[in-house]
């Protein structure tokens, strides 16, 4: 049995792990059916990805995968995303970043093709957007005669709006044909009076949810350009919130939803009513104000002031506004004396503080303070000066100079050291006697 060197703990090793599968394998696309769907309340979606011979952990974060596609158990899809390990479980499992449903991929390179080269053309500018009536009083929709969404738009016409006269054209709205019927549908309504019928304000085109597949008729481009040149505005409501067309971006207004749509085209009905209220209100109160007027106008002429002095009146008139002239020209003339006093104060306070008096304000002090620092240390290098010159004397005294000039002198060996018993000293040892003027050296017998 071989002895462990370097052990890892698991932590450590699921995250080698981890490491070498988004190192080594990274983002890649994977198709597959999908099973054990969770939608959390977080908004976070959590499933298997499986075929006939394995099966595959997935996670798709919300907000972090671009794409329309509602995911739903034993949906065929293909997933976009990087292969990585979920270390609690000690799993590896699928970050997905995009999904499309399977054979959606040439479809959704077609949309995104026409979709550009329609922007470079120019059809989605916002100059060419007409604007919806905000009170329509016809309202068209295109759309098929028994579905949900027909329903759901004349059920919010006819709670919100009851005055508005609601046509529904009939069209197909899936499978074959849906684009050319569209079409056929906008002429026809752009040409309303030719065919004896009325002329609608807006022209709703809508359809309820689906795949891609489902909504590709609204994705063609003859539709779009017949979108483009109506000459009615045209609201575009085909699908769900998420669902995008080419139909909406060519459209004056695209809605969410078929109802969205209905409720932007129908104002509420109570908030009418309080809107119409106030209106009431304030043109009660501007002709109230205006027939007050008029009856004072009217009592002063009865008066006949005006008719019976009207140089008075004028003269006076006159005087009124001469008055008026004069205490204007004395108040601006007042006015203007103060201004120029606050204008010549500020100028002395901003002359005191100008740059150039400060800036010599502080070269004066600071010559001041290295006067007195250079004063300060020349008192102070002479006391110093003073005190050396007396230690001097001092160690001079006391210092051996001054001993071996009164006569003494002192022995040391050959190393240096002083001898100061006699027992210390061996035959034939040197000795270095030390006198004030030179030094004898001795051998001791």
């Amino acid at each position: 049995m071989t002895e462990p060197e370097d052990v890892l703990s698991v932590t450590q090793l699921t995250r080698e792990i981890r490491d070498v599968l988004e190192g080594r394998i990274g983002s890649v696309w994977v198709e597959g059916e999908i099973s054990n769907h969770r939608l959390q309340s977080s908004g976070h979606q959590y499933f298997t990805l499986k075929d006939a011979g394995a099966q595959l952990a997935c996670v798709m974060f919300r907000g972090s995968a671009r794409t329309g596609v509602r995911l739903t158990e034993g949906a065929q899809v293909q997933l976009y995303g990087t292969i990585s390990v979920y270390e609690a479980r000690g799993q590896y499992q699928m970050v997905v970043k995009q999904a499309q449903m399977k054979g959606q991929g040439s479809l959704q390179a077609r949309f995104e093709a026409l979709k550009k080269s329609l922007y470079e053309e120019g059809l989605f500018d916002a100059e060419h957007k007409q604007a919806i009536p905000k009170y329509p009083r016809v309202v068209a929709l295109v759309t098929s005669p028994t579905g949900a969404a027909i329903q759901d738009m004349l059920n919010i016409l006819t709670r919100r709006a009851p005055w508005i006269h609601v046509m529904v054209y009939p069209v197909r709205v899936q499978g074959q044909g849906v684009e050319r019927e569209t079409i056929q549908a906008l002429r026809v309504l752009n040409e309303a009076e030719r065919h004896g019928i009325p002329q609608p304000d807006t022209i709703v085109i809508g359809r309820g949810g689906g795949s891609i597949e489902d909504l590709w008729a609204y994705n063609e481009e003859s539709l779009a350009r017949a979108i483009f040149d109506s000459r009615i505005p045209v609201i575009s409501a085909v699908g769900h919130e998420i669902d995008f067309t080419i139909a909406d971006f060519v459209a004056d207004l695209r809605a969410p939803t078929p109802s969205a749509a209905a409720e932007l085209l129908a104002p509420d009905r109570a908030e009418l009513m309080r809107h119409f209220e106030s209106l009431s209100r304030q043109i009660s109160s501007r002709m109230d104000y205006t027939l007050t007027h008029h009856e004072q106008v009217l009592d002063f002429m009865a008066r006949g002031a005006l008719k019976t002095a009207p140089e008075h009146q004028l003269q006076a008139a006159e005087q009124t506004a001469d008055d008026i002239e004069y205490r204007m020209k004395d108040a601006s003339r007042l006015s203007l004396q103060d201004l120029l006093d606050q204008l010549v104060e500020r100028q002395q306070v901003l002359m005191a503080h100008h740059p150039r008096v400060l800036l010599s304000e502080s070269e004066h002090r600071v010559a001041q303070q290295a006067q007195r620092l250079q004063q300060q240390l020349i008192h102070r290098l002479d006391r110093l000066e003073d005190r050396v010159k007396a230690r001097t004397d001092v160690l001079r005294n006391l210092g051996p100079e001054s001993i071996l000039a009164r006569g003494f002198s002192y022995t040391t060996n050959e190393e240096g050291r002083v001898l100061r018993d006699a027992d210390e000293i061996a035959d034939g040892q040197v000795l270095i006697t030390r006198l004030q003027k030179g030094e004898v050296r001795s051998i001791v017998q």
